[in-house]
């Protein structure tokens, strides 16, 4: 069961952790470091789920609950590091799927959101169809499979994995770090330059002309993105 899930977290490296668990998995995910933003997030992009921090700026994850069980039926699960009985309480009274508290681990969290959205149903009603699509580019994660304007690309573990952070999120940059996280367990070797090859090769088989890239940008200084929209 793919899905699309918000994740609304302010600790930018918790936030980072989660999401890459979830691109392992073949989920996508949204990142906001905000109640406020988390809100928006959902009117917006009407996720399968939320993983939601109840310690967030603007609006705590309280108030964010609230509002969504005012307007939405959208699965909820608390994560947190507010452990007393009463937040516990309070958070399922407020409508929330479940609650887990941190330190946590990545797996059991996984498991938890697998739990959630089969109970739920959601990924199931409103995504029959777990193919990621951006700027012409479809990245199958249940099949392995990618394809471009239709054509089939044969990429490394690596460099599918890389691709399918990028056009889970176009427009978003990401850092080398970061994309180099998303290859552990393919390619425990590798460095952040490392990463810079995976790119080059995957423009060889996604543009037009390698040399001047249209879909998989450099954003100098910073890292790289995706061009184009979400289809």
């Amino acid at each position: 069961m793919c899905a699309h899930v918000l994740v609304a977290e302010d600790d930018a490296m918790q936030a980072e952790l989660i999401r890459r668990s979830l691109l392992a998995e073949g989920h996508t995910a949204t990142v906001v470091h905000d109640g406020s933003a988390a809100l928006d997030a959902v009117r917006r992009d009407r996720p399968d789920l939320v993983v939601l921090d109840l310690m967030l700026p603007v609006i705590d994850g309280f108030g964010v609950c609230r509002v969504l069980r005012r307007d939405d039926d959208i699965p909820v699960l608390m994560l947190t590091a507010r452990a007393a009985e009463d937040d516990v309480l309070l958070g399922l009274e407020l409508g929330a799927d479940d609650y887990m508290t941190k330190p946590y681990s990545p797996r059991e969290l996984m498991a938890r959101i697998r739990t959630v959205l089969r109970r739920s149903g959601s990924a199931a009603g409103r995504r029959d169809d777990p193919v990621v699509r951006a700027a012409g580019i479809a990245v199958d994660p249940a099949r392995h499979e990618v394809r471009c304007d239709g054509k089939p690309v044969d990429c490394t573990p690596a460099e599918f994995q890389i691709l399918l952070a990028l056009v889970g999120e176009p427009e978003r940059v990401f850092s080398r770090r970061q994309l180099l996280q998303c290859t552990r367990g393919y390619d425990r070797s590798s460095t952040e330059r490392a990463v810079d090859v995976h790119i080059m090769n995957l423009r060889r088989k996604i543009e037009a002309d390698p040399r001047r890239p249209a879909r998989l940008l450099t954003v100098f200084g910073v890292g790289y993105k995706l061009s184009g929209a979400r289809t």
